[in-house]
């Protein structure tokens, strides 16, 4: 009997999978494959990705190894291992679930015609998004650009599909008896060679349970005060579950509908507002990869032209390295990067605030934070990363008008007014008052004393003056728009 290959990539999960069910209902046998690519391009993954690759893939083995089936796991050129993997196993299909990223729609295009070539039927889905990029479009056929009308489009476009799905059922996996080269899981490297990962291992659970067990702990326990607390950092006011989206270990609809589910149980005004507060987020997550899609070259290059030209600092090396490190000597800023350094994530409020002061008050190009974050984040995502990022620099779709620069230290006492966010990343201030926890550089030298403070010694002094900054970047900002 032929075989069937199912190609895992960022789906790593058996329920509610399209390309595996698809494969199931086949009736042939079904090999599963992962292909770790060897083959470099800019946006390889980074060290936070790579240990979150590391555990989900872990778990996925071990699912199916409980259901009698096997994961192949192969490392080398996507292409050329999918070859020799179709002619060992004789197999005449291959299911997958589409990627967006511009390197992997090129890729997969050129698999599919390679394959098809040879008499291999290739079978796509989609498995990770709300709306395929292409089918969210303007009446004139251009994409949107404002997320806005992108979401009520999407929301005129029957979004009822979405609330009415039925869960796929778990499909039973065939096992497998054919002879295999297989590589260990360890063999890939994944983990890092120095032990930076201890407090990451303790945050997170990758995986298809941990990713149901995360949605389960939110709508318990956050949903119902989403809109209030989403932009607190200091609490635990949202999902958590984009890292488990992006690798595919729970699905947009999946999460969708047991939302609307508690919603449906829950049916006060307060719960109809937190559930369409909180969907609304998922709709975002469709819009950055609507732009990625229509737009591949802003992972590197703004959307907006006028950027092309903006005059961004050169000597940029120390500045840089101190924000990266949590050393600029402005609080939730550093309690931002220190989260994120030790946890794989960060708080989206904080997000927008670490980048705002990296790309307008430090003139530091937005893509060198797009980077850190890309090795950094363990829900590094190339279309959620390159919008937010434009979008804070002011150069993307939507994006927050370059004259709209965070003032780090009133959006921490406006979001962290007690300073619990930025004590418990950042100890050496924890016996700071209230009033000053935002901006030790203005507190008085008893304060100071008392709490065991010594400026440029056990805390830095800020190495940017915020409000000279901020005039500097308006004014670049002036010139470049006349200019235009």
């Amino acid at each position: 009997m032929k075989t069937s290959i199912i190609w895992f990539r960022q789906d790593l999960r058996l329920h509610d999978n399209p390309a595996l069910q698809a494969a199931v209902q086949t009736r042939q046998t079904i090999i599963p494959v992962y292909i770790y690519e060897t083959e470099s391009h800019n946006w390889s993954p980074g060290g936070a990705s790579k240990w979150w690759l590391h555990h989900s893939l872990s778990a996925l083995q071990q699912s199916l190894r409980e259901r009698g089936s096997e994961l192949l796991i192969v490392n080398g050129s996507a292409e050329q291992e999918l070859h020799k993997l179709c002619l060992q196993m004789d197999t005449d299909h291959v299911f997958w679930n589409r990627c967006y990223e511009p390197y992997a729609v090129q890729r997969d295009q050129r698999i599919k015609k390679s394959l098809q070539e040879n008499s291999i039927e290739v079978k796509s889905f989609n498995g990770s998004l709300l709306t395929e990029p292409w089918e969210g479009l303007k009446k004139d056929g251009t994409p949107y650009r404002v997320f806005t009308p992108f979401w009520k489009a999407m929301q005129r476009n029957g979004f009822s599909h979405y609330t009415a799905k039925a869960p796929v059922k778990l499909p039973a996996i065939t096992p497998t008896k054919l002879k295999i080269n297989n590589v260990d899981i360890d063999s890939l490297q994944l983990l890092p060679q120095i032990p930076w990962d201890a407090d990451i291992r303790n945050r997170w659970q990758p995986g298809e349970s941990g990713a149901s067990k995360a949605l389960a702990d939110f709508l318990d326990n956050a949903i119902a005060n989403y809109p209030e607390e989403r932009d607190i950092p200091g609490i635990d006011g949202t999902s958590c579950l984009s890292a488990h989206l992006h690798f595919g270990e729970i699905s947009p609809w999946k999460i969708w509908q047991s939302a609307q589910q508690w919603s449906a149980q829950n049916t006060s005004a307060g719960s109809i507002k937190a559930t369409e507060a909180y969907l609304r987020q998922l709709g975002w997550r469709d819009f950055a990869h609507h732009l990625l899609y229509h737009f591949p070259h802003t992972t590197d290059k703004p959307l907006d032209e006028r950027f092309n030209s903006f005059p961004w600092k050169k000597n940029y090396k120390k500045q840089l390295h101190q924000w990266q490190k949590g050393l600029t000597g402005i609080p939730i800023v550093d309690a931002g990067m220190r989260e994120l350094w030790q946890t794989g994530l960060m708080h989206n409020r904080v997000r927008m605030i670490v980048a705002s002061l990296l790309t307008k008050n430090l003139l530091i190009p937005w893509q060198q934070g797009a980077k850190w974050f890309w090795d950094t984040l363990v829900d590094a995502d190339l279309a959620n990363n390159t919008m937010g990022w434009q979008w804070t620099a002011g150069s993307g779709a939507d994006a927050a008008p370059f004259f709209r620069i965070f003032n780090p230290v009133r959006q921490g006492e406006r979001f962290d007014p007690k300073g619990h966010y930025v004590r418990h990343w950042l100890p050496e201030l924890s016996s700071l008052p209230d009033k000053w926890i935002h901006q030790p550089w203005e507190a008085p030298q008893d304060a100071l004393e008392q709490a065991h403070l010594i400026l440029g010694e056990n805390y830095p002094m800020p190495i940017v003056d915020l409000s000279d900054s901020r005039k500097r970047a308006l004014t670049i900002w002036n010139e470049l728009k006349n200019k235009t």
